[in-house]
């Protein structure tokens, strides 16, 4: 089958990968932009979306609760956790969606399938129906990142979660753990704390929401505390023993090792970059502790080769991957 031809190939649509196959069309440029799962990456299907969505729900149901300080009545207030869901996963879906329909404005080529380099200028994509191949004086690699497995805290979707099983609970926790106080572990904290859960947070360093300035992470702990969240910093969880009713957490403080028994472990230690099988070191590409290296202005050191976003390295935000896409669609 013959290469199709671009002027610009990006690897991965959330808000690194559509915003520079956007800008890259609006400049005049051909664009094809592979993505193997959803449209809109994680930010929109599995992330900043749709748990934004939940904390929606969890405000609303909070602020019900205060309806008499605001003059008004409410009743036997409840929630249904399926319903918090099914919105949330609806709000992801028309967004996702929406992304389909700019890039269709926008002329760009959408390839679904798992795309991997093969050589300067040269990209091959498995999809479902066998292997396309799509060539380009310029690619942006923006394949995004996923979360770190710490050895023994693993996921299971039973008792112990990731980001997705918090997305779409199999129950509602009753006695929660959550591993790591970045912004993704403080949200679920925060969504199930509202909803009931009986929520403990685990941080390692000595504040919480560590990469926050310390006022804010000062503040944030006040306010969750007196929301009836128990908060740990300077603490480790050195094991979980899993059973079909619970989970039995080692947590060191102080030097000390105490076992709690909790019945939903949320891990949230981090993000990896996805880097692997995409026939990066082949072509000679740096990478360094699951990350590419790249210069300021997303250069990775070959030719015509840009990265950019979560999978370039921290600061792991949307905007930051959003601005370096355009950036390097106008370079380009």
């Amino acid at each position: 089958m013959a290469a199709k031809s671009f002027d610009l190939i990006v690897i991965g649509s959330g808000p690194g990968g559509y915003v520079a196959a956007i800008r890259g069309a609006q400049l005049g440029l051909s664009v094809a932009i592979v993505e193997r799962e959803n449209l809109g990456g994680i930010c929109l299907n599995w992330g900043c979306i749709p748990t934004k969505a939940l904390l929606r729900s969890s405000e609303v149901f909070h602020l019900m609760h205060r309806a008499a300080e605001f003059g008004l009545k409410a009743d036997n207030i409840g929630y249904e956790l399926d319903e918090v869901v099914k919105r949330s996963r609806k709000v992801a879906g028309q967004l996702s969606g929406g992304i389909g329909h700019l890039m269709k404005k926008n002329k760009i080529t959408v390839v679904m399938g798992t795309a991997k380099l093969a050589g300067e200028g040269k990209v091959t994509v498995k999809t479902d129906k066998g292997t396309e191949e799509l060539t380009a004086k310029n690619i942006v690699l923006a394949t995004g990142a996923r979360a770190r497995n710490l050895p023994g805290l693993e996921a299971d979707g039973k008792r112990v979660w990731m980001y997705r099983d918090a997305l779409k609970p199999p129950h509602m926790p009753k006695k929660l753990l959550v591993i790591g106080s970045g912004a993704i572990g403080i949200e679920f904290a925060s969504f199930y704390n509202t909803l009931g859960a009986e929520t403990t947070v685990v941080e390692v360093m000595d504040r919480i929401l560590p990469v926050e300035d310390e006022e804010i992470s000062k503040f944030a702990k006040k306010q969750f505390e007196k929301q009836g969240m128990t908060i740990l910093q300077k603490a480790v969880v050195k094991q979980l023993d899993r059973s079909d009713a619970k989970v039995t957490a080692h947590i060191e403080t102080g030097g000390k090792v105490q076992k709690q028994d909790f019945d939903t472990v949320i891990s949230a230690v981090g993000i990896v970059g996805n880097v692997e099988d995409l026939g990066l070191e082949e072509l000679g590409v740096t990478i360094d502790r699951t990350h590419v290296v790249t210069d300021e202005y997303c250069r990775t050191g070959v030719d015509g080769l840009y990265a950019i976003g979560d999978v370039a390295g921290a600061p792991w935000l949307a905007h930051k991957a959003s601005h370096e896409g355009v950036m390097v669609a106008e370079m380009i």
